[in-house]
C-alpha cells in the first residue's frame, strides 16, 4: 500500500515527463467537464445525462481521494478552494436526482481548479515562457470567465422557467456581461429583491475582476520568483539581481531555444 501511494504521489507532484503528461491530461479533462457543463446547463435532464454525471462524479470523487490521501497536511488540502468547488460539483453531480432544484451552476466551479491544482503553475512556470510573462493576465482570465459561467448559470436557474433551453442560457450570458461591464441595457431586468441583490453582485465582483484582467494585461510584465533575501515576488524576465535587496537571483529558465 505505501509503495502504490508513493506511485500516486510521484504522478501528482513528481517531475519526469510521465507526471507531467499525467497531470496535463487532468487539466484536459477538467478543461472537458466544464465545457460539457456550460453546453448542458440549459438542457433538459435525461436518462443518458444523469449517468454520464455520476460517471463525472465518481472520477472527480476519486481524483478527490487519491489527492487527499497523498497529502502532507490533510486539514489544509480540506480547505483550498479548489478542494470545496470539487466537494460542491461531486454533490451537484450526484445528488442532484434527489433534489428539485437544478444545481447545474454548481458545477461550473470545477473551474477553480483549472490553474491552481496538480503544481499547474510550476510546471508551467518552468516549460513555459509565455506563461511566465503574462500569468497574471492568464489567471485573472481564468478567473473572470468562471466568474461569468457560475453566475450566468445562476441567472438560468433563478430567472427563467426549469428546461427554457438554449436560447434563455444566451439571455442569461447576455444580462450577466451586460451588468459585469455596468453597460444596462434594461431590457432584460431582475425583479426581485433577490434577483436586485445579485445583480449588485454581478457589478460589484464581476468589475473587480474585469478591472484585474485590464491592469494584468497593460502593466510591464514581471516574473513571480521570490527573492530568498527581502521575500519580493515580481521581478523582470531577465534579472540577475532583486530590485529592491540586490541579492542574486535564479529565475529558472530554459534559454532563448528552450534547450
Amino acid at each position: 500500500m505505501e509503495e502504490l501511494q508513493r506511485q500516486v504521489r510521484l504522478l501528482y507532484t513528481g517531475r519526469s515527463k510521465r507526471a507531467r503528461r499525467f497531470r496535463y491530461g487532468l487539466i484536459g479533462f477538467d478543461a472537458l467537464t466544464i465545457l460539457y457543463f456550460i453546453v448542458t446547463a440549459s438542457l433538459p435532464v435525461s436518462a443518458w445525462m444523469t449517468g454520464l454525471n455520476a460517471a463525472l462524479g465518481l472520477l472527480i470523487l476519486l481524483d478527490f481521494t487519491a489527492r487527499l490521501w497523498i497529502s502532507e497536511n490533510r486539514r489544509r488540502e480540506l480547505t483550498q478552494v479548489y478542494t470545496l468547488a470539487d466537494l460542491a460539483v461531486v454533490g451537484s453531480l450526484l445528488l442532484a436526482p434527489f433534489f428539485a432544484a437544478n444545481l447545474a451552476f454548481l458545477r461550473i466551479l470545477r473551474g477553480l481548479r483549472l490553474i491552481h491544482s496538480y503544481h499547474l503553475l510550476r510546471d508551467l512556470r518552468r516549460e513555459s515562457v509565455l506563461f511566465r510573462r503574462h500569468e497574471d493576465a492568464i489567471l485573472a482570465t481564468v478567473h473572470l470567465f468562471v466568474f461569468v459561467f457560475v453566475t450566468t448559470s445562476l441567472v438560468f436557474v433563478l430567472a427563467f422557467e426549469e428546461h427554457a433551453g438554449p436560447a434563455a442560457y444566451v439571455d442569461a450570458l447576455y444580462f450577466t456581461v451586460a451588468t459585469l461591464t455596468t453597460t444596462g441595457f434594461g431590457d432584460i431586468t431582475m425583479t426581485t429583491p433577490g434577483g436586485k441583490l445579485l445583480s449588485v453582485f454581478i457589478m460589484v465582483v464581476g468589475v473587480a475582476l474585469f478591472v484585474r484582467l485590464a491592469r494584468a494585461m497593460f502593466q510591464p510584465s514581471k516574473i513571480k520568483y521570490k527573492c530568498p533575501s527581502c521575500g519580493l515576488n515580481r521581478h523582470d524576465p531577465d534579472a540577475i539581481h532583486c530590485k529592491h535587496c540586490g541579492e542574486p537571483l535564479k529565475i529558472e529558465t530554459e534559454g532563448v531555444n528552450g534547450d
